[in-house]
């Protein structure tokens, strides 16, 4: 399990947030904290937090001055950004300092999913350690997309990928290819295609459905949710 601690100066956010973590498969909210004094604490008295879930707007100091004090500190804990500055400045600090992904404020689940479930495949993609040739390396900043999928075949559209998946992700459970269609504004055909294909690649579990006659529904659910 993916230990997390939340950060985040509202603690109805904050209680939000743990809970939208505790609904993606492979993390556990570790902790919570509402100022830059609590997370610094509980970065001590947690060691085993793998990511931090990190506002930057908090009552006694900004969360980049968390980052860092983390840093001086010695704690090498992930960060993920998950606020409302989005101002560029903020952005590229983050990034300076090595946040692994920022997410802006207001966002839905799917939202932060996405962030969890591309972080979850950099740490995958990384345990096997070692040297890493030019490809490896690509798939190591490669796995850090929360918004695209790999390996599109020759002809697919990485936009309609885009909207099919996030339709999958968004749903409360399975859904027809006419469901997805109806969702996203594509053709029924266009959108079989599609759940096809991330079904092939393991992104989309297939179910079916048998009515009263007749041959059985393909439904399809964002692999994550199956």
């Amino acid at each position: 399990m993916i230990e997390v601690l939340v950060v985040d100066d509202d603690t109805r956010v904050a209680r939000v947030n743990a809970a939208y973590v505790g609904k993606v498969p492979g993390f556990r909210v570790a902790g919570e904290a509402h100022n830059a004094a609590q997370a610094l604490r509980a970065l001590e008295e947690l060691p085993g937090v793998d990511l931090v879930l990190m506002d930057h707007y908090l009552p006694d100091d900004t969360g980049l001055s968390v980052v860092q004090e983390m840093r001086r500190r010695g704690h090498q804990t992930d960060v993920i950004m998950v606020t409302a500055a989005r101002d560029v400045s903020t952005v590229q600090a983050a990034m300076r300092q090595g946040a692994f992904q920022y997410l802006v404020k207001p966002f839905a689940f799917a939202g932060l999913r996405a962030k969890l479930e591309a972080y979850a495949r950099l740490r995958r993609t990384l345990d096997g350690g070692g040297e890493a040739e030019q490809t490896e390396v690509d798939r190591i900043f490669g796995a850090l997309s929360a918004d695209s999928e790999p390996g599109l075949p020759k002809g697919h559209s990485p936009t309609t990928a885009d909207l099919v998946r996030r339709a999958l992700m968004d749903a409360e459970g399975p859904l027809s290819a006419q469901e997805v269609a109806e969702r996203t504004g594509l053709s029924r055909q266009t959108a079989q295609r599609y759940l096809k294909l991330l079904e092939r690649t393991g992104r989309a579990r297939l179910s079916l459905r048998y009515g009263d006659a007749g041959r059985p529904e393909h439904r399809y659910v964002w692999a994550a949710r199956a």
